[in-house]
């Protein structure tokens, strides 16, 4: 059985976008970049409410050239690999291959999924993430904590949820980073 994991890049003060839905700042560079992409290698499915989607399908047609950090180029190959479900009732259809789109987040489908999946599942993006949550399907929380604070915005952790949670791993960057990750308990 596959654990699901929920990954997300905040600032400190726990937004992964500001009060202007901006998130240039949340940025990796190639040091924490490189590590996400040793996180992300043993993923087989991403699952992503349509904003999230929106975001990362730009690594369907990112350039792979040689103009590219090796490390863009290795996060790229990595997202095109893996399969990808977009949980949205307004989006028409995707743009990316081995990618479905599902109208609506269904709990028991995602318990389904997580036990015939022979890799890791993550969930992207805190609206879908709260609702995994919520359901108890989340087994491990990876969070990159950045030097930064922004005041509001979007939660990385929705208000009201409660979860106990067992540090697991914990890692320092040079750029000031923070990687914590956290069995759910």
């Amino acid at each position: 059985m596959a654990n699901l994991i929920y990954s997300a890049i905040a600032s400190l003060d726990g937004f992964t976008a500001d009060g202007n839905g901006d998130f240039d700042w949340a940025a990796p560079d190639e040091e924490v970049h490189a590590f996400v992409n040793d996180k992300e290698r043993p993923v087989g499915t991403y699952l992503y409410g349509r904003r999230m989607y929106e975001t990362m399908v730009y690594w369907e047609t990112a350039s792979a050239g040689d103009d590219q950090p090796a490390v863009v180029r290795d996060y790229a190959r990595i997202w095109q690999a893996a399969d990808k479900v977009v949980y949205s009732s307004t989006l028409d259809a995707v743009s990316s291959a081995r990618t479905r789109l599902e109208r609506e987040f269904d709990p028991d489908a995602v318990r389904r999924l997580k036990k015939a999946a022979e890799r890791d599942v993550t969930v992207g993006g805190p609206g879908l993430a709260a609702h995994a949550l919520a359901a108890g399907l989340v087994d491990e929380c990876h969070l990159f904590l950045n030097p930064v604070v922004v005041g509001g915005g979007t939660r990385a952790l929705s208000a009201g949820l409660h979860l106990e949670l067992e540090l697991l791993e914990e890692r320092r960057f040079g750029s000031g980073v923070v990687y914590l990750r956290y069995r759910v308990g």
